[in-house]
């Protein structure tokens, strides 16, 4: 199984006020395991980028303004998408700036039915906690130290560890085997232990212990009892 987990980078949150994307990060898995294969990309916006996006991920006009448009690597994009599914967090917010630039190229939007939001995943495995990469990246014990600012690649490469806790830990994939051979797990019976057993022992008071207990409530002053 093929899946693609990917992150994006924007001037802004609203692709309807003319918010554009300026990065993303795509990396490839099969089965649940990184292949190593990655798709990265830097666009030119032809605009401005304002100061609270560039807080966000430090990426200024300035630096974005030798890099492609995104219509000269939307081919490319798709191409290496494919037919997958595709994993993000927040998978909306993505989805709806990719889909903006592929219909500004004339092209056809990514069918959201391919769409598998992680937060919506983690909303499920841990409600009531909070949701964001980070919470989830310390909740998991992954490592990002390294990260800094957000970063489209770097932040979908955390998301493929945060995938694999939420759909079922790091043990998926694993394999005891390298080749197809069928392991046969025979069921062992446990030793059989002989018990021997012993008579029931008497619980009714005898006459010695009866007389006993008599002479003791005797030595007891003013009991409650004779209240």
């Amino acid at each position: 199984m093929r899946e693609i987990i990917f992150d994006t980078e924007t001037t802004g949150l609203d692709p309807r006020t003319g918010d554009r994307l300026v990065e993303i990060g795509c990396i490839e898995m099969v089965n649940r395991v990184t292949t190593g294969q990655t798709f990265h990309c830097y666009f030119n916006p032809d605009r401005d980028m304002p100061a609270a996006a560039e807080a966000v991920h430090g990426l200024s006009a300035a630096f974005l303004a030798d890099k492609p448009r995104f219509h000269e690597k939307a081919a490319d994009f798709l191409d290496f998408i494919g037919d997958s599914m595709l994993v993000a967090h927040n998978a909306g917010f993505d989805f709806g700036f990719i889909n903006m630039e592929l219909e500004a190229c004339g092209l056809d939007p990514v069918d959201r039915s391919r769409m598998i939001d992680t937060v919506a995943l983690a909303r499920v495995r841990h409600p009531g906690a909070k949701l964001s990469l980070d919470a989830l990246c310390t909740r998991y014990g992954i490592d990002r130290s390294h990260r800094t600012l957000h970063g489209a690649l770097l932040d979908a490469e955390l998301l493929a560890q945060v995938y694999v806790e939420l759909t079922g830990g790091r043990q998926i994939g694993l394999s005891l085997v390298a080749d197809n051979t069928e392991i046969l797990v025979q069921p062992v019976a446990a030793p059989v232990r002989e018990r021997t057993f012993r008579p029931a022992r008497p619980h009714q008071a005898s006459e010695a212990e009866l007389a006993a207990h008599a002479a003791f409530l005797e030595t007891v002053k003013a009991p409650l009892w004779s209240d």
